[in-house]
């Protein structure tokens, strides 16, 4: 089947931008499926560290990859039909998928896993790739962004009401130093493409991001009639 017609909008940014927040909300109100390309790095960080296969070991990660059946289903994520949704997303992993996803011959492995997920009527990925490597073709590109502080602000008090321990100056450091492996990366880096949009979501909160979402993606599509 020739996907090539289907609608992509591609939201890129950094860790804790609220990103996923976002493409979801905009998948929702679109009514088009779901990617977040990000899950499926913590997916690679959790097999591996089941099977003690090393963070830092691209081959064997990619290897590993292959053999992963990967499904979601709303906040469910199946890994060879066994639930990792909470697993996954614990701040070790977040620190996990960081530290794969620097790698090529991983990255080159998940590629054909994002594409299936391009079904009509039309897909909203979000990732540090999506516009630039994975969906270059997208119709429609967001980089969507904040400041560090704001950011480690939001996922100090997201923990919070989770009830897990934090410390904002931790979150903080740790946040810098993933912005600053997935710029300075060899594979696939953070940036901003060309033709995206930036949203600059410092100063709005998660329903205006939304709101500002589904308006640049309405005047593109308007622009494209």
């Amino acid at each position: 089947m020739n996907t090539a017609s289907i609608t992509v909008v591609a939201i890129d940014g950094p860790s804790a931008s609220g990103k996923g927040s976002v493409a979801q909300r905009v998948a929702k109100h679109l009514g088009y499926g779901y990617l977040d390309s990000g899950a499926l790095y913590r997916i690679v960080a959790h097999a591996a560290q089941q099977q003690n296969v090393s963070w830092q070991d691209a081959e064997a990660l990619a290897a590993l990859a292959r053999g992963l059946h990967i499904e979601f289903h709303g906040e469910d994520v199946l890994v060879n039909g066994q639930d990792v949704g909470d697993a996954i997303r614990s701040e070790a992993m977040g620190k996990g998928a960081s530290e794969v996803a620097v790698h090529g011959p991983l990255r080159a492995a998940l590629l054909d896993v994002q594409h299936d997920f391009r079904q009509a009527p039309g897909l909203v990925a979000d990732g540090r790739d999506m516009a630039t490597v994975v969906f270059p073709d997208a119709a429609i590109k967001i980089f969507l962004t904040a400041a560090v502080e704001i950011r480690a602000e939001r996922r100090y008090k997201q923990l919070l009401a989770k009830g897990a321990a934090a410390d904002l100056s931790t979150i903080l450091e740790d946040l810098k130093a993933r912005d600053a492996r997935d710029q300075q990366r060899a594979a696939a880096p953070l940036v901003q493409a060309e033709d995206a949009v930036l949203l600059d979501t410092s100063a709005i909160d998660l329903e205006q991001s939304v709101a500002q979402a589904i308006e640049i993606v309405a005047n593109i599509k308007t622009i494209a009639l």
